[in-house]
């Protein structure tokens, strides 16, 4: 038997907090054998990253402490100086990490920052080191390698910037690749090409690799072997067809049970809550079915009519309109009480810039926005203010949408002392209950957003949305950036929030596997265009746009048993860029079923 390529063994990591040292990762052991992929798996904080970059020795000496053994080509990587570490990191081994701009330098070009790397390492002149650059740019499949090389990370839309660190993480032909997240921040369609690239890749290097994730689709998809972390402690391992078959540990089973499937809502036609189960025991709540809660025949709450965003480019000196993003075109839809629908696509698809214009944080160029018979895009700041009183919009980011200087209690009572609607003395109260509807407890007010966690957090913007008891919500990626367990926990309260409250959501998401678990209805947008609308039954069981099966297609399947190498088209969503003078074509939809449109092509 072949020694295998990495050997950790009893890894433990300490950090430096307040004079005392707090473990962090516990007596992790595992191995990867050559040609192998190892994924490592659990939630934020369960100390998976923190294992990658101590094998790497990428943590200051300053704060961090490492004991056990990490074997590697012979030698204990933690005996070795540091001047012999940078000798293996980026030559023997090769890392990506989850957000590709912070690896790359935005002020350097990229044939610069993979040239260095091989100049170093690999000893080449800068001739010799640009052509291998542009192999390598060609390798990682980025069309128009050699005319690319001399642009900024700027100029690489994130699909493309991800390839860029693979083919530097590459540029020495490493025996071992650390994949760190590297498609968390991904669209499906792009995570799909970014993961079959990386196994091709790994077919004709002979490499293997440790790949992190908190994503058990991923899992699936890629992995041979899967460590399972909780806590800082590997609390299963074996083989990726035991895992998912066989799971023995509650935890595995809770994570393995809280991925939304796709196809899992199949002959259903109202949302689904996600089953929540215990992280400890492993068993599952009961959760009660959600009740129909659209009423058809009422008037619409939203009606959005052949709405256009768009946004000028000037250059030159004189500032004059070299061209125009069409990043809405032509979109129209409404929106009824206790209805979710969901705008899916990919980035720059328009779908977020929809609901901004809706809420009139982005000015709309034409069409119309009715909201309770109210028109938005020419309303004045007093009627305004008055008509947000019914809609309410949740970011991605619930820290970025946070004051960090403010208690949460402040920022939840903040509408409501800005729209008076309660006096000072009842503010406190509100509060309290607002906090207590979506499980937080009141006493919580007096923390800073700092103090919460990431799901704590956006459940506090849930709050401060619900405040004015708005009619409609725009949801806007609110769960995107959130672990799997704590994304099932929200989604679950918003829909116990809608069944209660009557609420209708805009429900703005790239998770394919999400939108159907939680939709009533959903639109497909594709270059600021909706190409296909209709119940959630009839666009995911019977979709009719090449987009929409793109899209479908390219989610990754929480079943190793139907893994396969997928030939996922490398094409990027276009640009929405058009010239000055560019007039938009009229569309023509067909109507496949009641209430399903397709866009004619």
């Amino acid at each position: 038997m072949t020694s295998p390529v990495l050997s950790v063994s009893n890894l433990n990591t300490s950090f430096l907090v307040d004079g005392k040292w707090m473990d962090v990762v516990r007596d992790v052991s595992f191995d990867i054998g050559a040609k192998e992929t190892v994924a490592v798996v659990g939630e934020s904080g369960s100390g998976k990253s923190v294992t990658a970059l101590s094998i790497m020795r990428l943590l200051s000496e300053n704060n961090a402490r490492l004991k056990g053994e990490i074997n590697f080509g012979g030698q204990n990587l933690l005996d070795i100086s540091q001047q012999d570490m940078q000798k293996v990191r980026g030559n023997r081994i090769g890392m990506i990490f989850q957000e590709p701009m912070t690896s790359l330098n935005p002020v350097l070009k990229i044939g610069k920052q993979i040239t260095e790397v091989l100049v170093r390492h690999r000893g080449m002149t800068q001739a010799t080191a640009r052509a291998e650059a542009i192999r390598l740019l060609d390798k990682v499949r980025i069309p128009a390698a050699r005319s690319r090389l001399d642009e900024y990370p700027l100029s690489f839309s994130g699909g493309m910037r991800q390839r860029v660190v693979i083919a530097i993480a590459l540029a020495c032909s490493p025996q071992l690749l650390i994949a760190d997240e590297p498609t968390t921040a991904l669209d499906v369609t792009i995570q799909a090409q970014i993961l079959e690239l990386i196994k091709v890749l790994q077919e004709e290097e002979g490499m293997s690799v440790l790949f992190i994730t908190h994503d058990m689709g991923v899992v699936a998809e890629i992995s041979d072997r899967t460590v399972v972390m909780y806590r800082g402690e590997a609390v299963e391992t074996g083989t990726t067809q035991e895992i998912f078959q066989h799971a023995k540990h509650p935890y595995t089973r809770a994570l393995l049970s809280a991925v939304p499937k796709l196809g899992s809502m199949a002959g259903t036609v109202q949302p689904k809550r996600f089953p929540i189960v215990d992280m400890k025991t492993g068993e599952a709540a009961s959760v009660a079915d959600t009740a129909d809660t659209v009423e058809h025949d009422k008037t619409p709450i939203l009606e959005v009519k052949n709405l256009v965003t768009r946004f000028d480019i000037k250059s030159g000196f004189f500032g004059r309109v070299s061209g125009r993003v069409h990043a809405v075109e032509n979109v129209s839809f409404d929106l009824r009480e206790g209805e979710t629908l969901s705008l899916v696509g990919e980035s720059g698809c328009g779908k977020s810039t929809t609901g901004r214009s809706i809420m009139r944080l982005t000015e709309a160029k034409s069409g119309s926005i009715t909201v309770g018979g109210k028109d938005v895009r020419h309303a004045g700041k007093s009627s305004l203010l008055d008509i947000r009183k019914h809609m309410q919009m949740i970011f991605q980011d619930p820290f970025e949408s946070l004051n960090p200087r403010m208690r949460v209690g402040e920022a939840i009572a903040e509408p409501i002392v800005t729209h008076g609607l309660a006096a000072r003395g009842e503010v406190r109260k509100r509060v309290a209950d607002l906090l207590t509807r979506v499980g937080l407890s009141p006493s919580m007010a007096d923390r800073f957003p700092h103090e919460f966690s990431g799901g704590q957090r956006q459940r506090v913007c849930i709050a401060r949305a619900l405040a004015l008891e708005p009619r409609f919500i725009v949801a806007d990626e609110s769960v995107s950036a959130l672990d799997v367990s704590v994304k099932a926990q929200v989604i679950n309260l918003m829909l116990d929030l809608q069944e209660r409250f009557k609420l209708a959501y805009l429900f703005i998401s790239h998770d394919m596997a999400v939108v159907e678990r939680i939709s009533h209805r959903v639109a497909v947008m594709y270059l600021g265009e909706i190409v296909e609308i209709g119940s959630r039954a009839s666009v995911f069981e019977n979709p009719q746009h090449p987009y929409t099966k793109k899209l479908m297609e390219a989610v990754p399947v929480p079943d190793p048993a139907r893994r396969q190498i997928r030939r996922i088209s490398n094409d990027e969503i276009r640009s929405p860029v058009r010239a000055p003078d560019f007039v938009a074509p009229v569309r023509k939809y067909d109507e496949v079923s009641a209430g399903h449109f397709v866009q004619v092509q």
